[in-house]
């Protein structure tokens, strides 16, 4: 059974998988604590959020409980209320958060029983054994295009062709995400420069959520009230 939740405190018993996709705008307990109602010891927490250091404080608030942990590359735009307009980008790698005190069978078993619930919903996705290294690539990624697509209000290719300067300072971003990364033992190449490069460079001109989010005006404090839960027993 699926059910579907506007808010989190609605949850009047334990599930097997709680599924977070409201967007990551900070990392606090807000979002943890208001999913007490739903989180039992045998409950897998399911984060698909871009960013890294989401799953910290569902670890915190829940130090037994198996997290799964999820990047997502979602090509899609909302072209009038209620209609959303996918394009062929879609895919997901996801793969577990560390927590030294669990059973690793037990966790695991976890992981395939989600994917498998992926799989058969034709998902596109992949399991990671390291998928801190993927949450940083999307970070290189998002670090990059979103400043600057929203500071210029121009789409990718507008803004690589608009100087020539451009290509080069969109090239340093990137690379200095991948040095923070690397101080932070994530070991990214930096080879990932050319395959992101080359990725933008395959699609149209596109904005970002970042550049989205400023045209119609939205702010943090109205976005933390769109949370989307997902229950799955």
């Amino acid at each position: 059974m699926i059910t579907v939740f506007k808010q989190a405190s609605e949850a009047t018993e334990k599930y097997d998988y709680v599924v977070c996709a409201h967007k990551a705008l900070k990392l606090s307990q807000a979002v943890p604590d208001a999913l007490e109602n739903a989180v039992g010891p045998d409950t897998t927490i399911v984060i698909i959020q871009n960013g890294v250091g989401n799953e910290d404080p569902f670890r915190e608030r829940y130090p037994s409980n198996t997290i799964i942990s999820c990047v997502t590359w979602v090509g899609a735009v909302q072209s009038e209320p209620g209609v959303i307009k996918h394009t062929a980008a879609e895919n997901a790698e996801i793969g577990l958060f560390p927590n030294a005190g669990s059973d690793a069978t037990v966790e695991h078993a976890r992981l395939n029983a989600f994917a498998s619930l992926l799989r058969t919903g034709g998902t596109t996705f992949t399991v990671e054994d390291d998928v801190q290294i993927k949450r940083w690539e999307k970070v290189v990624w998002n670090a990059a295009w979103n400043p600057l697509t929203t500071l210029t209000m121009l789409d990718t290719q507008t803004w690589l062709s608009s100087s020539e300067a451009a290509m080069p300072f969109t090239r340093q971003l990137m690379r200095e995400v991948i040095d923070v990364a690397r101080k932070c033992g994530v070991p990214l190449e930096y080879g990932l420069i050319d395959t992101l490069i080359n990725k933008i460079l395959a699609l149209p001109g596109i904005g970002s959520s970042m550049q989205t989010d400023a045209k119609e005006g939205k702010d943090h404090i109205a976005l933390l009230d769109h949370r989307h839960l997902l229950m799955i027993s």
